[in-house]
């Protein structure tokens, strides 16, 4: 299905639509509303929010990584790819399996693990404090006394970690693709 001819604008366009979409989703979400949310929300209101919001972005972002590659291979045949555009559907390719990866596993057992934890903490009388620095103490003698609750704390960390690695890559995916766009362009 692919084709040697040139995109039309509106391909164009939503190739830049769909890059520029997922690149802000990812600023926005990794950076600026995980900050704000940290320094004035309580605990359970932000786990709360990031359960519903994060799994959103992820499949969100999944999508404009696989159109994005969609997009691209459709008008860059493979017999007739150089070596930077075959990176650059590498880069899509990356972005797009860690996506998925993230979406599908990720994520999700973040916000299982996060609901777990958040019913425990609520039965000791935890979670209403503002910012996930504050009271590190009674949630550090928690871990300590309940067994389930370290094995949630620790599988959550995992996770996280994981999926921030995940996120960590796709932005580096993004940026390098959007390079390559800018490279591209005839003009401004």
């Amino acid at each position: 299905m692919s084709t040697d001819q040139e995109p039309t604008y509106t391909v164009k366009l939503l190739q830049l639509l769909l890059l520029s979409t997922y690149w802000g989703m990812q600023i926005w979400v990794t950076f600026i509303s995980s900050f704000v949310m940290d320094n004035h929300l309580n605990r359970h209101t932000y786990g709360f929010i990031q359960s519903r919001l994060v799994p959103f972005y992820l499949h969100l972002g999944s999508a404009c990584a696989f159109f994005n590659l969609t997009i691209y291979a459709v008008y860059h045949p493979s017999d007739l790819l150089d070596e930077r555009e075959a990176f650059q559907i590498f880069i899509f390719f990356v972005s797009v399996t860690v996506a998925a990866i993230n979406a599908q596993w990720f994520g999700q057992m973040t916000s299982e693990i996060m609901a777990d934890m958040h019913l425990i903490e609520q039965s000791c009388g935890l979670g209403q404090d503002i910012g996930l620095s504050s009271n590190r103490e009674a949630y550090a003698k928690l871990c300590e006394t309940d067994v389930k609750y370290r094995h949630l704390s620790s599988r959550l960390w995992l996770y996280r970690f994981l999926s921030s690695l995940c996120n960590l890559c796709c932005i580096g995916c993004n940026f390098y693709s959007l390079c390559y766009m800018a490279e591209n362009l005839s003009t401004l």
